[in-house]
């Protein structure tokens, strides 16, 4: 058991009515949650605020509040506590309460828009392959050991985040690898953890729906560099021209990686086919299960995080050539006829580009590219007609269809993506609302040796239509057709 004053360890508390001296049982920022022992901390979310619920937490037999604004007309019995951020405090609290577990381990996060699971998976396979036990904590699936816990967000809320953290140490893991998304760096989510480092991978147009501004995107990227501490690392992709920007006002040691500019790690393509590549990176050759110049940043990125770890060079090189990435990250599968179809989470306009880039550098000059692509309900809508312009310009035939329209419809969605197709390529664009149908459209357009790209969801088992997921796998949809 947990005193509440012991709680409140490094939170800026203003004003205190009520006890301090009493036992925590629980901490929940859903008052469905709250009951008799649990802190009910109220957060003023993006759809809600918790302050409207503080009655109904006490209702249910919470005594213990935390809020930013005391109320009018406060409950006998009830301990009240105002801070200046809810949110943030959280965070502290969180971590208060499942005794600190991110300075038990290292921790390391990654950032950027894409790139992000990659990096932490590939991250999480080289550490489990060099011995160690290993915690990951990524938008496709979060994990301890060989245990695999299924996730909800790229980046889990304060109170799940330490509790998984916290097991994460119960069961020895020496490290955890996580991914830090823009929005939980906003919503305080990773407040009060403890980063051995920190990787930036790139920054592109997307999430603009929350962040309002590209600014206000990558000023939320770089607060989590700011928060970084002297014995930390922060590692940034120095090709990218914002890679400089996270390091400005870090605290943290600053290291660069790159294939083209001077950097700190280094690394150059020497081959490229479609089931992986020839690199040599600081002077070593290695062959890596990986394709494409962006998965080249991944790999570096990687090695230049073990390094910095203090792993052994040859060691990691070696686990280097035998790891793969993430699921839905360029996953490839040959028909029997030998079409080539491509899996891939591309859902911004900069990693359609980079998947498409690939594939044009790889294929040959009578395979003919087809695309499926679709662009997400209730996100921004500003890069929708930017992705079917990279698709158009980039594929044979391009084929546009629904990804998760959530509680849009889906051919609005479509005609949304239309205006960015040129003119010139009108011809060879097709809409085809249904997802699957679009999939075996795509296939049976192909001719052997062509390649069919999925992009958008990678990874994802279902469709989200209307708040109700549906079962839906792209590679899925892709092994059926090529087996007819």
């Amino acid at each position: 058991m947990i005193k509440l004053k012991d709680i409140l360890h490094a939170i800026p508390v203003q004003e205190v009515v009520g006890q301090l001296d009493v036992e925590v049982t629980s901490l929940c920022f859903d008052s469905r949650q709250a009951n008799e022992g649990s802190l009910f901390v109220a957060v003023r979310g993006v759809h809600t605020d918790g302050h409207l619920f503080v009655e109904k937490a006490i209702q249910q037999g919470c005594t213990l509040i935390m809020v930013e604004e005391m109320p009018a007309e406060k409950s006998e019995g009830v301990t009240y506590m105002m801070v200046a951020d809810t949110a943030y405090a959280l965070g502290i609290a969180a971590g208060n309460f499942y005794g600190n577990p991110s300075r038990e381990l290292k921790l390391v996060g990654v950032t950027g828009t894409n790139g992000k699971t990659t990096i932490a998976t590939l991250l999480f396979n080289l550490f489990t392959a060099l011995g160690y036990h290993v915690g990951l904590l990524s938008t496709v699936q979060n994990q301890i050991g060989e245990r695999i816990i299924p996730a909800t967000h790229t980046t889990p809320d304060p109170v799940a985040l330490n509790a998984l953290l916290r097991d994460m140490v119960d069961e020895g893991c020496d490290y955890c690898f996580m991914e830090v998304s823009s929005h939980a760096v906003v919503q305080q989510r990773i407040a009060g953890l403890r980063f051995a480092g920190g990787i930036f991978s790139n920054i592109t147009h997307d999430h603009l729906d929350f962040h309002k501004t590209f600014d206000n995107y990558i000023k939320a990227k770089k607060k989590f560099f700011d928060d970084l501490d002297r014995f930390a690392f922060a590692l940034t992709n120095g090709d990218e021209k914002n890679g400089s920007v996270m390091l400005q006002n870090t605290f943290a040691h600053k290291k660069t990686y790159g294939l083209k500019g001077v950097a700190d790690f280094k690394a150059k393509i020497i081959e490229s086919h479609f089931d992986g590549m020839l690199l040599n990176i600081e002077g070593h050759e290695v062959w890596v299960k990986l394709v494409g110049e962006f998965n080249a940043y991944n790999i570096l990125a990687v090695y230049g995080a073990a390094i910095l770890l203090e792993q052994e060079t040859v060691k990691v090189l070696t686990a280097l050539s035998q790891i793969t990435g993430a699921e839905g990250r360029f996953e490839a599968i040959t028909s029997k006829n030998g079409v080539i179809g491509i899996v891939d989470y591309a859902h911004t306009p900069d990693a359609v580009a980079n998947v498409l880039s690939t594939i044009n550098n790889l294929r040959k000059k009578e395979q003919q590219i087809i695309t499926v692509l679709g662009c997400g309900g209730d996100r921004d809508k500003t890069k929708r007609p930017e992705m079917a312009e990279v698709a158009a310009k980039m594929s044979d035939k391009v084929i546009i269809t629904s990804d998760n329209p959530r509680t849009e419809d889906p051919v609005q969605i479509i005609k949304d993506m239309e205006p960015g197709i040129p003119a010139d390529r009108k011809k060879n664009v097709f809409s085809i609302t249904d997802r699957k149908e679009a999939i075996r459209a795509a296939c049976h357009l192909a001719q052997p040796g062509d390649i069919v790209l999925v992009a958008g969801k990678g990874h994802e088992k279902y469709q989200d239509i209307n708040g109700v997921k549906h079962h839906f796998d792209d590679r899925e949809e892709l092994e059926k057709t090529f087996n007819e």
